[in-house]
């Protein structure tokens, strides 16, 4: 057990607590701590991590223990509110889906007022071992205990045992110790991971707790909901980072038995103690939730770890992840019972019958458009909004199918959708698209949450969707006119110092949402503009752009999401920028955009959950027995995180775009994380899809109830595992498998799109190719891509064990005899079938 509740009949004694010693220590070849003993207690003079071959210290050791104590329930409620720098109070009126989540985030718990602090050093200290101390202080309400040792396991971190008994009835929480604090000019980067990241301090409070854009001034208390991580760290400017790790169990579980407890609130998380001084920072239990509330005389424990890192926040971070939080182990569980290659062939069945992916053709202005159903919110929508997403995916899946049922019945009404859907009268918008969705009733197009135009969106919406059309109808001139149109008018927007407006109005055609940077990665747009148009001023713009996004959102940890309906919480557009940079990179050969691309996708990581541990308990979901890994968390990204994201009531989603960017990073890094983050986000993941139709559900909460009211995420599905899988080929192949990429999807990140071209198979040219019939494999965990080669003489069958253990199976092509094979942990063989 990580907590302990029990009834003692008397208080802790304090005998054998009489000081013998002016200096207590803990000490190894890698942390030194020194308590000396003041008139105010025990208090910590030194704290150092070794750092090559000397001893780094943190300037500000303390020591310092806060309890907090409250009579009864704190309210719930908040108590103040708070403006954006344009002086607008936040969220809006507008923003229902976010109004409550920012009221329970700025109650006087979130926002760390509540109840009664206490600050002590403690009086009484003892060495109870060469490695351990002990710590003891009766405060007015509750006696207070505290075991350090180190960790013979791992000798950077320090573990530390608290425990509390309460002298009277109400509710208590305990704080870490603030064993060291960081002055703002030796601030080097400060992040709670999945809600900020920074090196600056923001005035502006809801700059800092709404979009992570600069660090928090006020010492407020994170959930573990979003959380990717459980870790708040700090790292210094001589090198070092300090960090505070819950132990494994003591943070809420998502689905703990038979039901979601996504929104209990175990424990807390801040970058500040409640002195608001810079010092990562744990809190148990949380003043008010359940475990909070003691009778006199019952006792609760907690045990937790600081780790001293001679290094950076993502050296800290992957500690934290590997060695507490056992992602590799968790990632080794994981076992499909049905292949990617199946579900992309399964879902093309999907998508082909008008009735289950909702395919609907209109009349407008005199064109036949094809959409599917949208069933989400949509401003002025009557259960009429139609909307396309993938357009590279439906041009590669009828490409590589040959599927007339695509190519005659699907792809030519979403082209005319898409030329509808911009503006071409001459005027401030023309270019741009009128909105993502048509609503049919009303016959017109619309934004998702008002009668806004953003620059980003024509980036998506014309740039992104007919740049990936034109990659397979290169001579189509109308798609060229109009990818210009869209060109001129992004360039046209651009500010003098590479920015754009995060959205006009409508109506007025005046910048709104000044209180906000449009740090997203809208540069992209002329990427595919001078790709396509070979125009050198595109690749000028989209340079000019980049070096502002790299100034202002990667050297900062300042990102922006894209998502309407929820103001713009920080998404997965952040990890978009990171193959917007590498896209760039491969362009101009700049290594500041290698760079910023990698530094990028570091920062994306902490968008990926890596808690709780999976396991193989037995769990009840909707009525099924499934093991606990089938459901975890670990290894899935937010839609948005933040105090206001939908993962706080949703948890994280199915739709892991980012997996083949990740397998590009760890191509270029080595970084082990980028792999199996994206490994443990794409397999096993079976009891989120729906057995009828292979579409995976969207929000981790609804399970495996499929596509629900988003029928069109079916074809960002197609794109993102297949943009997984042949990241893994080229990786595994050491570039002997490799296809050329197109561009990235609109809004939901940054997979790319493929069989626009022929690729290069063992050094024979070769074109992708999706034929259910041709290959029968009886082994979930292996998946397979096909290719035909240019010289139609040959089929290249390229073989992936998608799984952490060597993988057997029955392998037969056509009308060949079946073969065993075998293959490695994350192996690759190819082989050839003869025409």
């Amino acid at each position: 057990m990580k907590y302990s509740l029990s009834i003692v009949l008397g208080f802790l004694s304090l005998t054998g607590f009489a000081q013998t010693s002016k200096q207590l220590s803990l000490s190894n070849g890698k942390v030194q701590l020194v308590w000396e003993s003041t008139a105010a207690g025990w208090r910590l003079q030194k704290i150092a991590a070794q750092k090559g071959k000397q001893w780094q210290t943190f300037a500000q050791a303390s020591g310092e223990n806060t309890v907090l104590y409250a009579a009864e329930k704190p309210s719930e409620l908040p108590q103040q509110t708070f403006k954006t720098i344009t002086g607008e109070e936040f969220p809006g009126e507008h923003y229902h889906y976010q109004t409550k989540q920012w009221a329970e985030s700025t109650n006087p718990v979130s926002l760390n007022t509540a109840g009664q602090a206490t600050h002590f050093f403690p009086k009484e200290g003892k060495q109870a071992g060469k490695n351990s101390l002990t710590f003891r202080q009766e405060t007015e309400t509750a006696t207070i205990s505290t075991e350090w040792s180190l960790d013979p396991k791992f000798p950077q971190d320090i573990v530390v045992k608290q425990t509390l008994v309460a002298k009277k009835g109400g509710y208590f929480s305990l704080a870490s110790p603030s064993i060291a604090t960081v002055s703002e000019p030796n601030l080097a980067w400060a992040t709670v991971p999945g809600y900020f990241q920074g090196n600056t301090m923001q005035p502006n409070f809801v700059l800092a707790y709404a979009y992570g854009h600069g660090i928090p001034s006020l010492p407020v208390i994170y959930r573990e909901r979003c959380a990717s991580t459980l870790s708040p760290m700090i790292s210094t400017k001589n090198g070092l980072t300090l960090s505070v790790i819950p132990e494994p169990g003591l943070a809420r579980d998502p689905w703990a038995n038979d039901k979601i407890t996504q929104i209990d609130w175990n424990i807390g998380l801040s970058h500040m103690n409640r002195k608001a001084q810079l010092s990562p920072t744990l809190y148990f239990p949380v003043l008010g939730e359940p475990k909070s509330a003691l009778k006199s005389g019952e006792r609760i424990s907690y045990t937790f770890r600081y780790s001293l890192t001679n290094g950076d926040w993502f050296k800290a971070l992957n500690h934290t992840v590997y060695d507490i939080y056992q992602f590799k182990e968790s990632l080794a569980l994981r076992q499909s019972k049905q292949s990617l290659t199946d579900r992309i062939q399964k879902m093309h069945h999907y998508l082909t019958d008008p009735k289950t992916s909702l395919w609907n053709v209109e009349e407008f202005e005199g064109k036949k458009i094809g959409a599917q159903s949208y069933l989400g919110g949509v401003v002025g929508s009557n259960k009429d909004a139609m909307k396309n997403s993938d357009y590279g995916a439906m041009w590669m899946l009828a490409t590589a199918t040959g599927d007339s049922l695509l190519t005659k019945n699907v792809l030519p009404y979403a082209e005319n959708f898409k030329l509808v859907q911009q503006e071409t009268n001459n005027g401030f918008f023309k270019g741009a698209v009128e909105g993502q969705y048509y609503l049919a009733k009303s016959k017109k197009f619309v934004e998702e949450w008002g009668a806004v135009v953003e620059p980003i969106a024509l980036t998506y919406y014309t740039l992104l969707d007919i740049g990936n059309m034109l990659l397979f109808e290169p001579n189509d001139q109308e798609l060229k006119e109009r990818l210009r149109f869209g060109a001129e008018r992004l360039l046209t927007w651009q500010k003098p110092d590479g920015s754009w407006a995060v959205a006009y109005d409508k109506k007025t055609e005046q910048e709104i949402f000044k209180d906000v940077q449009d740090v997203r990665p809208t540069f992209y747009g002329m990427i595919v503009a001078h790709r396509i148009l070979k125009d050198p001023k595109y690749l000028a713009a989209a340079r000019k752009g980049a070096d502002w996004l790299i100034k202002n959102a990667v050297e900062t940890g300042r990102f922006l999401g894209v998502c309407g309906d929820a103001r713009y919480a920080p998404d997965f557009a952040t990890g978009q920028a990171a193959q917007a940079f590498l896209d760039l990179y491969d362009l101009t050969k700049d290594e500041r955009y290698k760079a910023a691309a990698i530094t990028s996708a570091k920062l994306y990581t902490t968008s990926i959950y890596t808690h709780p541990i999976a396991s193989h308990k037995l769990k009840t979901v909707n009525g099924a027995q499934k093991e606990d890994w089938e459901i975890s968390q670990a290894g899935l990204s937010f839609e948005h995180g933040g105090i206001f994201g939908s993962a706080t009531r949703l948890g994280p989603i199915q739709l892991a775009s980012h997996a083949g960017m990740f397998i590009r990073m760890y191509g270029l890094t080595k970084e082990p994380i980028f792999a199996d983050m994206a490994r443990a986000a794409a397999i096993g993941r079976d009891a989120f899809v729906d057995p009828k139709t292979s579409v995976a559900s969207y929000y981790w909460q609804a399970m495996n109830r499929g596509a629900g009211p988003y029928p069109h995420h079916a074809w960002w599905q197609v794109g993102w595992l297949t943009d997984y899988l042949l990241a893994e080929a080229e990786l595994r192949s050491g570039g002997n498998v490799v296809f050329p990429r197109g561009f990235v999807t609109p809004k939901v990140g940054p997979h790319q799109t493929y069989g626009f071209a022929p690729g290069m198979v063992n050094g024979e040219k070769a074109s992708l190719l999706i034929d259910e019939k041709l290959v029968k494999i009886d082994n979930a965990s292996v998946d397979y891509i096909l290719a035909k080669s240019d010289r139609n003489d040959k089929v290249f069958v390229v073989l992936l064990n998608n799984s952490a253990q060597p993988s057997d199976f029955q392998f037969t092509a056509g009308s060949q005899k079946t073969v065993a094979k075998k293959l490695p942990p994350f192996g690759l063989e190819v082989v050839m079938i003869e025409n």
